[in-house]
C-alpha cells in the first residue's frame, strides 16, 4: 500500500493562532519533518506543501504572521499553479533538474502572462524550495538563477488612475455601499482589501478620520475622510465591518458599474491611484500623497508626480 503525506500529518486550522500551523511542524524532530516533507513534494500534495510554505514564511519571512491574505492567496496560487506544471512536464521536487526553474519562467512569460505577475508566481515558488530546503527535503533550488524578463513598461503607464470625469460618473449611478467603497478608495486612498476589512470600530465620523488595521505588511495608520466620504459612510448601517464581502465580488460590481457608465476598467488599485495623483496636482507634495496613502519610501508615491504634471502637455500643446 503505497504510503500519502495526508495520512501522517494532521494539518492545523488557524484557531485564533497565527503560529498554529508553523508550530506543527517546528514540534516535529528535523528526521520526521524532513520524512513527512520529502512524501509530500514526491506526491506533490499541495495541501502539505502550502502548510509547510506558510510555516517557514510565517518564522523566516520579512512579514512574519503579518503577512497580508492577499499575499497568502497569490502564494498558495501560485505553488499550486507550479505543481500542476511540475506533474504535466515531470518536474520533481528532490531533485530538479537544472534548468527546471527558467523553463518554468520562459513558460509562464510564453502563456502571456504579465511581467508583475510572473514575479508573484517566481516569488510563490521560491518560496516553497526555500521551505523544502528547511525541512531537508531537498538541497537543490532550479530557481536560484532564474530571471524573469525586464518589464519595458514604465512604472507609471502601469498605474494608470482614474479621471475625475469616471470616478463622478461611477460615483453617481452606485448603490449606497458601493458608493462608500468607491471613494474609501478615491478619497481615502484605501486598497481594495483594507476597505473591504474595515470595521466600524475604527471609523471616527466625527473627526473624519479612520484607523486602518490591515495595511500591507501588517501596518497601522489613520487616514483623514473627506466630507463626501463621510457623507457615504453616514448612509449605511452602522455595525461590524463597514463593506465587507469578497473582492472577487467586489471587482464584479465595479465592473457592471464600469458597463453602465461607459468608464474604463482599471481595477480597484487606480483610484487609490487617482488620490495620489490629485493630492500631489492640487499640494505639489510628495510627503502629503504619501503621508495620505501610507507609503514607507516617498520613491513609491514620485510615480503620481507623472501623472499629476501637465507641464509637458500643455507646452506641446502651444507648437
Amino acid at each position: 500500500m503505497t504510503e500519502t503525506p495526508s495520512a501522517n500529518l494532521t494539518l492545523v486550522a488557524y484557531q485564533g493562532d497565527p503560529l498554529a500551523g508553523a508550530r506543527s511542524w517546528t514540534e516535529l524532530n528535523p528526521e520526521e519533518r524532513r520524512r513527512r516533507s520529502v512524501l509530500a513534494a514526491q506526491h506533490l500534495d499541495r495541501d502539505i506543501l502550502w502548510s509547510l510554505t506558510e510555516a517557514h514564511t510565517s518564522l523566516y519571512g520579512s512579514a512574519g504572521v503579518r503577512m497580508s491574505i492577499r499575499t497568502r492567496r497569490s502564494y498558495r496560487e501560485g505553488i499550486g499553479k507550479f505543481l500542476d506544471h511540475a506533474e504535466q512536464a515531470g518536474v520533481g521536487l528532490i531533485r530538479p533538474e537544472r534548468d527546471a526553474g527558467p523553463m518554468y519562467i520562459r513558460t509562464l512569460e510564453a502563456t502571456g502572462l504579465s511581467p508583475s505577475s510572473v514575479r508573484v508566481h517566481l516569488a510563490a515558488v521560491r518560496a516553497l524550495f526555500r521551505a523544502l530546503r528547511w525541512a531537508g527535503a531537498t538541497v537543490l533550488d532550479p530557481f536560484s538563477d532564474a530571471r524573469p524578463a525586464k518589464d519595458k513598461t514604465a512604472a507609471w503607464d502601469k498605474r494608470q488612475p482614474y479621471t475625475d470625469q469616471e470616478v463622478q460618473a461611477l460615483v453617481k449611478i452606485a448603490a449606497p455601499r458601493d458608493r462608500a467603497l468607491i471613494l474609501l478608495c478615491a478619497h481615502g486612498g484605501l486598497r481594495i482589501d483594507e476597505a473591504l476589512r474595515l470595521e466600524w470600530a475604527d471609523v471616527d465620523l466625527s473627526g473624519a478620520v479612520v484607523t486602518v488595521r490591515h495595511g500591507k505588511g501588517g501596518k497601522q495608520r489613520r487616514v483623514s475622510l473627506t466630507p463626501s466620504l463621510v457623507t457615504s459612510l453616514k448612509a449605511l448601517s452602522q455595525g461590524g465591518l463597514v463593506i465587507g464581502a469578497t473582492q472577487t465580488a467586489a471587482r464584479q460590481r465595479l465592473k457592471r458599474l464600469a458597463e453602465l457608465t461607459g468608464t474604463r476598467y482599471l481595477g480597484w488599485h487606480a483610484f487609490r491611484h487617482y488620490a495620489g495623483t490629485r493630492i500631489v496636482k492640487q499640494t505639489g507634495n510628495l510627503e502629503y500623497a504619501a503621508r495620505h496613502l501610507g507609503h514607507s519610501s516617498i520613491e513609491t508615491t514620485r510615480v503620481y508626480a507623472k501623472w499629476s504634471d501637465r507641464a509637458l502637455d500643455d507646452a506641446l500643446a502651444s507648437w
